[in-house]
């Protein structure tokens, strides 16, 4: 019987461009360089499609790459229609108010910082519904506070912030943070701008577009510094449900889909993941660290961290799991920062943890060694989108002779 993929591979086949280079992290994925002409032959996914490049056959990211005759120049690589969109419903907001450990801490910011946001001009950028700015006038006394929305759930803001008594210091601004037009310069820019590691959909480059433009000399950022947090784990659970399911399902031996089921589960990072304290292999490790007075739009093509693990319990690696952590400085001087931390030994928060799945698992034992390199890569196209980039050498502390595997693995991240 003649597969899907091979219907579409004799009958429909398709010319693209690479619009940037991909380095192939899997032993099924494509290499390719920027302006190479690909053959697609398949789509079996909107991620990843099974394309030819002078006879070699792969996977590659679909949005690497586009159809020369098509004319891209009226598209919008940030993606704006989709991205607001979806924050002028209640969905996402729904899902961010009912997180207690976020909208608290934003909270506790406010509050421990009360009496130094007095007569202070606050700038509340992405403001959603305004939970933030509501703080900011309920809980202290600003001179005003500006609440900055591009999505159309600000006509619902305005109502809000009038409904709770806060119009006379709270007004709502419409637009995107690059076009927006202030009356004046502001002492203090909030946002709750952080994704999925961290930098995910890159609404931080409004922040610090903003922040050039905007805040005072002297002003504060909130969040002050972020750092993205890696940890090698095990993931029993996730590995037994999508990948050893196929030894023998009701008897029968399903390996010849394992293959398959590597490339559709694995080739992603797995969101929404809550990783078990007890899965930690080793000490996580803070890889990518972020001074928001300081970081620069440019730097976010490309930034790259390192780490060194020390395995503290044997067990199976079966990848990575990320999280962030972001801290907010204090107004007052030697007063006490608040932390957003959402890690496994923390209030669980919506973003939860990011995993990254080994193509294949490896067993290690205490005292064995995992070591590498994380880059995370902006599209250079859909300003939105990134890969994360894992290398990682795992040192065996025995005296066997294979004791160092090598691996290296690209997961696409996008909307």
């Amino acid at each position: 019987m003649q597969t899907e993929k091979e219907d579409e591979e004799e009958t429909n086949p398709e010319q693209f461009i690479a619009l940037s280079d991909f380095s192939g992290g899997g032993s099924d994925q494509l290499s390719f360089h920027k302006g190479d002409r690909l053959l697609v032959h398949a789509k079996p996914s909107a991620e990843w499609w099974w394309a030819e490049l002078q006879g070699d056959i792969g996977y590659v990211p679909a949005t690497y790459l586009h159809q020369e005759e098509e004319d891209t120049s009226l598209e919008d690589p940030w993606q704006d229609e989709e991205y607001f969109g979806s924050y002028g419903t209640l969905r996402l907001h729904l899902e961010m108010l009912s997180d207690k450990s976020r909208t608290e801490a934003y909270r506790q910011v406010i509050l421990s910082n009360s009496a130094s946001l007095r007569n202070k001009v606050v700038m509340d950028l992405g403001c959603g519904t305004g939970i933030i700015s509501l703080f900011c006038a309920q809980l202290s006394q600003p001179s005003v506070v500006y609440a900055v929305e591009a999505s159309s759930m600000a006509l619902y803001t305005r109502q809000l912030v009038k409904q709770n008594g806060c119009d006379a210091v709270v007004t709502v601004l419409q637009g995107r943070a690059e076009e927006m037009e202030l009356p004046e310069q502001v002492d203090v820019l909030v946002s709750e701008w952080m994704g999925n590691c961290l930098l995910f959909e890159f609404m931080v480059e409004s922040v610090l577009l903003a922040r050039d433009r905007w805040l005072r000399e002297g002003g504060v950022m909130w969040p002050s510094s972020a750092a993205l947090t890696l940890v090698p784990c095990q993931a029993d659970s996730y590995y037994a449900e999508k990948m050893a399911f196929w030894e023998r399902p009701y008897g029968l031996d399903f390996t010849p889909l394992q293959p398959l089921a590597q490339q559709e589960f694995f080739t992603k990072p797995k969101f929404s993941h809550l990783i078990e304290p007890k899965d930690c292999l080793a000490t996580p490790s803070d890889v990518i660290c972020l001074d928001m007075y300081t970081l620069q739009v440019q730097d976010l093509e490309e930034i790259k961290g390192q780490f060194h693990f020390c395995v503290e319990r044997s067990g199976v690696f079966h990848g990575f799991t990320a999280w962030f952590t972001v801290h907010f400085e204090s107004l007052k001087t030697g007063g006490a920062a608040v932390e957003l931390n959402t890690g496994p030994n923390s209030e669980p928060t919506h973003w939860k943890q990011t995993l990254f799945m080994l193509d294949r698992p490896v067993s290690v034992c205490v005292g064995d060694s995992i070591s590498g390199t994380i880059v995370l890569r902006r599209n250079p196209v859909w300003r939105r989108h990134m890969t994360v980039a894992l290398h990682w050498n795992v040192n065996s502390s025995t005296e066997e002779t294979d004791n160092c595997k090598v691996g290296t693995k690209i997961f696409p991240m996008w909307r």
